[in-house]
């Protein structure tokens, strides 16, 4: 059980005369769509880098990071990652490690027009992404999977604004220009910045079962665009 669902539990219980702590004595356990109990959390790694897009990172981190067990550890080039508009983050792993993980996030912004030349974060990519299970971009996160070579015939897509930029980087990825996000087995891409949310809500979805994106969605008091074909930013050619 995440904070935010103890409070409003504990507080309908306290309505209801029952104390919050039979509440909070239940053991908090992860669920499949089948509804079968694991005990292993979602692991989520997260890249973090100079001049990343603040919400292609920390809104589908909102999101995930109220699912009933999850771990998230964000990886970066040094200790400490400042964000485009400025806030900054802390690594809790450094370049050139690689970690086991069930989602690896790649948010964009504009630190992705220097890291496609990037050797260095190129080829940790590409050895990242062996031992990835899912992996997720968010807006110009794509840039760097595809000049990785990750999506090579590969349904994806980004963010509207940069599209030609993007695109323009690896012509053997199946781009799609009116998408809000796109979902082609281990790659799920997104379009800009808050796409990626709703693209982390379908994640859920997918992998939890609706009823559990619904809750976040309540939870988080945002409003899902839950349809992949409803872009209203898409390139029309």
């Amino acid at each position: 059980m995440n904070r935010r669902e103890f409070i409003l539990a504990g507080s309908a219980m306290f309505a209801a005369g029952l104390s919050p702590k039979l509440f909070a004595a239940s053991p908090a356990a992860t669920h499949s769509q089948t509804g079968a109990q694991t005990q292993a959390p979602l692991k989520v790694l997260a890249l973090v880098f100079d001049d990343y897009e603040t919400l292609d990172l920390h809104g589908p981190l909102e999101m995930l990071g109220h699912l009933p067990s999850v771990e998230i550890t964000l990886i970066g080039p040094q200790p400490t990652v400042r964000s485009y508009q400025g806030p900054r983050v802390v690594a809790d792993r450094l370049l050139d490690a690689v970690v086991e993980c069930d989602l690896l996030l790649i948010p964009g912004g504009m630190g992705t027009r220097k890291l496609v030349d990037d050797t260095r974060l190129l080829d940790w990519l590409k050895r990242q992404a062996k031992v990835s299970n899912k992996i997720f971009s968010v807006c110009t996160g794509a840039a760097l999977l595809a000049k990785a070579d990750l999506l090579d015939g590969v349904s994806a897509t980004t963010n509207k604004m940069a599209y030609s930029w993007v695109t323009g980087l690896n012509d053997k990825v199946i781009w799609q220009p009116s998408a809000r996000w796109v979902d082609d087995g281990r790659f799920l891409t997104s379009s800009g910045v808050s796409a990626g949310i709703d693209a982390a809500l379908f994640f859920i979805a997918q992998t939890y079962g609706e009823a559990q994106a619904r809750k976040i969605e309540t939870l988080t008091e945002y409003q899902w665009n839950s349809d992949a074909d409803k872009d209203p930013y898409a390139v029309i050619s």
